[in-house]
């Protein structure tokens, strides 16, 4: 796909140019006598992270069930929709969402939408139309234009996906606007992806994410009570938002995951996609599966990225050998980021476990804690395990010595960090 050799060209600059020292901050020790999610709650409260309760999670199956819920709820919009992507594709299901948008701007609902620049030259269908799409009342802003060759401009994108519609209802996960995400690509199969829904008082905190990034990029200053309103009770749900933003949380990210997996007694669920995890990441599994944590990891035979699926098979058979159960998702590619610990509590959202998206990238997780939220994310994943074939050292060994050695190539220009 257009602009993907691109992104692995960025990387390589990372690696040569903004090296720095890896962060082994790690708040929860296994052998305490806290519960997991008791031990994660205690971490995110000491480090200020967002954390409400009162919160209605549900978790939504694939793009279909994503977008057939947000067409329903924008349809029901009554003063603003915000939507924050890294990228909208020019293509059907986008154009479907863009006459929705301008329907109800049209009625006088004030639709704002923020989409990363360097996101939209990624893909081979990107907006081109952006005069057009303003001329129906739609406010739409690029986030960070990309002026090649200044390389700064490849670090800190908006990976982010986030709508929040009337302050009242949020979406976020790992679904961009993209037809892809219903239909599959060809030479790749189905591309299956995990969003949210959240109604309570975590829409306020994704609400305020999309405000500083939206008045940051506008020099506006959109916000009160209209837009962050009193949030009723809607559900049994507590919500931690870990929102990763470059000059100001750089680390959050990576400290989060690497301590929701140390928090582990019992078992870890997890999928990812690109997965070459940073060193904070893979060390906190290896001492999971150490302490004899079941860890359970779902990645993809196949990839969008040349040679990223080699080094994630090479990841994979790493782990592997210590004790993981690692399987292959053979339906295609699962671009999913999301995780379950001891059945307790999950995280689902944009962040992948790499350097690009822990060390560079604006990102957005939710953290539910609560047994049946947990449970819900989890069969999702056991799904998915469904689909996958557990990889052995025969399976490995049978890519041959060449896609071994793009894998070890490829974990060498993957940034330290």
């Amino acid at each position: 796909m257009k602009s993907k050799f691109f992104y692995i060209y960025c990387s390589i600059i990372f690696f040569t140019i903004q090296l720095s020292s890896c962060s082994s901050f790690i708040a929860i020790e296994r052998n305490d006598f806290s519960c997991s999610d008791t031990a994660f709650v205690k971490y995110i409260k000491a480090e200020d992270i967002p954390y409400t309760q009162g919160n209605k999670v549900t978790m939504l199956d694939g793009a279909q069930e994503k977008f057939d819920s947000l067409f329903n709820d924008i349809r029901k919009a009554e003063h603003h929709i915000h939507l924050e992507y890294f990228n909208f594709r020019n293509d059907s299901i986008n154009e479907l969402l863009l006459t929705l948008l301008a329907q109800k701007a049209k009625e006088g609902v004030e639709v704002r939408a923020l989409f990363d620049a360097f996101g939209n030259l990624s893909n081979n269908q990107p907006l081109k139309n952006i005069e057009d799409i303003r001329a129906t009342g739609i406010q739409i802003e690029k986030f960070d234009p990309f002026c090649f060759p200044w390389i700064n401009h490849a670090f800190s994108r908006d990976h982010r996906k986030i709508v929040i519609i009337d302050g009242k209802v949020a979406y976020t996960g790992g679904i961009n606007v993209a037809d892809y995400y219903l239909e599959g690509l060809e030479g790749i199969g189905e591309w299956r992806d995990i969003h949210s829904k959240i109604e309570g008082a975590a829409v306020n905190v994704l609400q305020q994410i999309f405000l500083d990034m939206w008045n940051k990029e506008t020099k506006q200053d959109i916000g009160g009570e209209a837009y962050l309103p009193e949030q009723p009770k809607k559900g049994n749900a507590e919500v931690a938002v870990v929102d990763r933003c470059p000059h100001k949380t750089p680390k959050r990210m990576r400290q989060a995951y690497a301590n929701a997996i140390h928090s582990a007694k019992d078992s870890i669920i997890l999928v990812n996609p690109y997965f070459m995890p940073m060193p904070i990441i893979k060390k906190a599994l290896e001492k999971a599966i150490d302490d004899s944590v079941k860890v359970t990891i779902i990645l993809s035979e196949k990839g969008d990225i040349p040679m990223i699926p080699d080094g994630v098979w090479r990841v994979g058979y790493q782990l592997m050998k210590r004790g993981a159960e690692v399987y292959m998702f053979t339906n295609g590619f699962n671009h999913a980021k999301a995780m379950c610990i001891d059945g307790k509590y999950c995280t689902v959202g944009s962040a992948n476990m790499n350097s690009r998206s822990l060390r560079y990238d604006y990102e957005t997780n939710i953290f539910v804690f609560g047994e049946e939220d947990a449970e819900e994310l989890y069969n999702l994943l056991k799904k998915d395990v469904g689909k996958s074939y557990p990889l052995t050292k025969d399976i490995y060994k049978q890519r041959g010595w060449w896609r071994r050695f793009c894998g070890w190539l490829i974990s060498l220009i993957t940034p330290l960090c």
